[in-house]
């Protein structure tokens, strides 16, 4: 079962004003959204309790894509507080995320 939110430009503001929130900024035609969506799937499994992971489809919720100046997908931002702290453009190994998480998630935590 998949713990995955499926942000919205509705529930948006919500769900990342608090703790930590990692989001995928992709669309159906995107080759490399194809490759990410898993890797940010497995994210949702392990970070589980930590950190809420999620996916933002650009083509059907723009306004939350303009609002971070999302120009390229697949684009990964990790909020903290309703702020943006990392931004990760482009496709990239799942050990490129899980180290920009490792900046904010205490081991062992």
């Amino acid at each position: 079962m998949s713990n995955l939110i499926e942000f919205t430009d509705d529930n948006f503001t919500e769900e990342t004003q608090s703790g930590l929130v990692l989001v995928d900024f992709w669309a159906p035609w995107c080759g490399p959204c194809r490759v990410v969506g898993p890797i940010i799937e497995e994210l949702a499994q392990e970070y589980e309790g930590k950190v809420k992971v999620g996916k933002l489809n650009v083509d059907d919720h723009m306004a939350v894509a303009q609002k971070f100046r999302v120009m390229s997908i697949p684009t990964v931002i990790l909020f903290k507080d309703s702020q943006a702290v990392e931004v990760m453009i482009g496709a990239q190994p799942k050990s490129a995320y899980e180290a920009r998480l490792a900046k904010y998630v205490p081991v062992g935590a």
